[in-house]
């Protein structure tokens, strides 16, 4: 499919999606939002790809909501912008349902619905210079699509601070409260991204997908409200064709038929 405003690129099982508004700095308008949320459908049914990372050209990674797209909610009807943020919404339910690892690249900054896009990645990687901020509420309008997402990743605590406060911070703050999860000087900033896409690319990618679902299914219910599930998932893995050749594998110490990542010994060399 053909993007305006996406960049894409395949690299063995590796799907790389790069934002490409760089003069707005990847700022979300209803186009990239709609192209995004096409790429996700498209990939969520792609069995050849087994992890995906996502970045941004330019300076920044995503600067939140583009200035002309916002002074068209400005003039929007109540009806026009509920249609217009469910759409949105969409988008960000659709990064999150993604079956397989999505990899944030975060560089520059990531503001608003830019920090958004942060939380709904499975492992985010950042520039040591890179900023953070919910700046919604300075233009008196709330981050609400994007709150689910940052709730589950950062916490109670940390989201009333942000969001109340829409202060900018550091992302050595945002790896304190788990935004992120790895910081590095911007030079090795594709390394460590890479060093990630491997790890994803040495474990079973139907592992891989049951465990997003079952989190997903588990989340904040209690130990004893989840026995059934969570044993129903392990039995099923154990007896599946993956995970029988995982194990085998293990025990016959070599590598499983699915990993395709470089030996972590020669990379060394």
């Amino acid at each position: 499919m053909a993007y305006r405003y996406l960049e894409t690129h395949r690299d063995g099982h590796v799907e790389h999606v790069v934002l490409n508004r760089p003069e707005v700095r990847n700022a979300f308008n209803e186009e990239l939002i709609a192209e995004l949320t096409a790429w996700c459908d498209g990939i969520a049914t792609n069995r050849h790809v087994r992890c995906a990372i996502i970045g941004g050209a330019g300076r920044v990674f995503c600067a939140g909501a583009d200035l002309t797209w916002m002074s068209k909610m400005v003039a929007y009807s109540h009806e026009e912008n509920l249609a217009d943020a469910n759409a949105a919404a969409r988008m960000y339910a659709a990064l999150d349902r993604l079956p397989i690892p999505l990899i944030g690249r975060v560089h520059g900054a990531a503001l608003g619905g830019g920090a958004g896009l942060a939380a709904v990645c499975d492992v985010v990687v950042a520039d040591d210079a890179a900023i953070f901020g919910f700046t919604e509420v300075k233009f008196g309008i709330v981050p609400a699509m994007i709150s689910p997402y940052v709730l589950a990743k950062i916490g109670e605590s940390a989201t009333r601070h942000l969001f109340l406060t829409g202060a900018r911070f550091s992302a050595a703050h945002a790896k304190e409260i788990g935004l992120v999860h790895c910081v590095v000087p911007e030079g090795d900033l594709d390394a460590q991204v890479a060093q990630y896409a491997r790890e994803m690319l040495s474990c079973g990618s139907e592992a891989v997908t049951t465990v997003k679902t079952l989190l997903r299914e588990i989340a904040h219910r209690s130990p004893a409200d989840v026995v059934g599930i969570t044993a129903e998932a392990i039995a099923a893995r154990r007896v599946s064709a993956e995970g029988q050749e995982g194990m085998t594998a293990f025990l016959e110490k070599r590598k499983a038929a699915w990993n395709v990542s470089p030996d972590p010994d020669r990379q060394s060399r």
